[in-house]
């Protein structure tokens, strides 16, 4: 048996963020001879079957069974397979045991942005900082978030390694030209509060002379916050212009986005920001934040905007109409950029960390 294991018990069968993250780093860590921890299906991988209930598709229930078997059943198989280490895409391991571990930490979000009432809370203020502060190293996705972790759990930055994330080159990219009208803005992403879309729609609405201008936002709608959204569109009086798309499935996402006059992802913060680096890749110009992961991952091949200031996004908005120039620049600087991420990249750098326990 190998001395790694890689905790995959959190993988989604339609998978978004971390799922992704795993997905795509995994293949390259081939090299280490792991045992995967897993529900799924890893053809190439030994793998060790894991419960099917411990992902977030079970909503909290999911979580909390996916602790009890962290901390209880976890432990046991670390043993039984005679393991060094334990590598686990999010920031979980067993506390208060004799499991080595290195953990990926994507943002700490919920403990800018706490959410009232969520049963959620006591996990990321206390459960994660217990996590990080026992693992043997901690792997996060940009110097934003390796800030945070210094901030929200004390650690000290020797013990931080950032390895920005990806995308895929074959499924992100420039696809022929359609002559798309009306010209659309796209958003993508959830509807929560920090993803700022109410500042959005009121910088949109506030472009002057664009009647043939819609934003397109697509992401799953959310009944605590997708109507907020839609009654705040029918008080500016742009139902015809706004379109919530819904989830829009990952084989018609580079379609949307190559579509687009722009992608605008006014977020209030990121761990990473794939759409911005998906985005870029499609050649789409871009308009994003100013500050968390996001000047990280767009470098100077978009435009920065502070989040609090709508006048700002509408001024963007309007420059990106006004000025082919502008657009040309930013669509060819984000190719450029995009092609300085890769998995491979991500994974051999990960390899090299967890080499490093071994």
């Amino acid at each position: 048996m190998s001395g790694l294991l890689i905790n995959l018990s959190i993988l989604l069968a339609q998978p978004t963020g971390i799922s992704i993250y795993a997905r795509n780093i995994v293949p390259y860590l081939k090299s280490l001879n792991p045992t995967l921890l897993t529900a799924q299906d890893f053809k190439e991988f030994k793998c060790y079957a894991v419960p099917d209930n411990l992902t977030p598709a079970q909503g909290t229930k999911g979580h909390f069974n996916r602790f009890l078997w962290t901390q209880f059943q976890l432990p046991h198989i670390y043993k039984e397979l005679d393991s060094h280490l334990l590598f686990s895409p999010q920031p979980e391991a067993p506390l208060f045991s004799n499991c080595r571990s290195v953990v990926m930490v994507h943002d700490f979000i919920p403990l800018r942005f706490p959410k009232r009432f969520s049963p959620l809370i006591p996990y990321h203020r206390y459960y994660i900082p217990q996590v990080v502060a026992q693992a043997q190293h901690v792997i996060c996705n940009s110097q934003a978030t390796a800030d945070d972790i210094i901030n929200f759990c004390h650690v000290p930055a020797s013990k931080i390694t950032p390895i920005p994330l990806a995308h895929d080159a074959n499924h992100f990219r420039v696809l022929g030209e359609d002559a798309v009208r009306p010209y659309y803005y796209l958003y993508i992403g959830r509807h929560d509060p920090h993803k700022n879309l109410h500042r959005l729609i009121a910088a949109f609405s506030a472009l002057p002379d664009n009647d043939d201008c819609e934003l397109w936002l697509a992401g799953p709608q959310d009944k605590r916050y997708t109507p907020v959204l839609q009654a705040q569109v029918e008080e500016l009086g742009i139902t015809d212009r706004v379109k919530f798309l819904n989830y829009v499935p990952y084989s018609k996402l580079p379609s949307i986005i190559n579509g687009a006059i722009a992608l605008v992802f006014p977020s209030l913060w990121e761990g990473f920001g794939f759409p911005v680096l998906e985005a870029m890749a499609c050649g789409t110009p871009v308009i994003t934040s100013n500050l968390s992961s996001l000047p990280e991952v767009t470098g100077d091949a978009a435009i920065l905007i502070n989040p609090y200031h709508p006048e700002e996004i509408t001024e963007a908005m309007q420059l990106i109409i006004s000025d082919c120039k502008l657009r040309d620049r930013l669509s060819t600087q984000g190719l450029t950029r995009a092609n300085q991420f890769s998995w491979e990249r991500t994974g051999l750098a990960t390899v090299e960390i967890l080499s490093r326990y071994l």
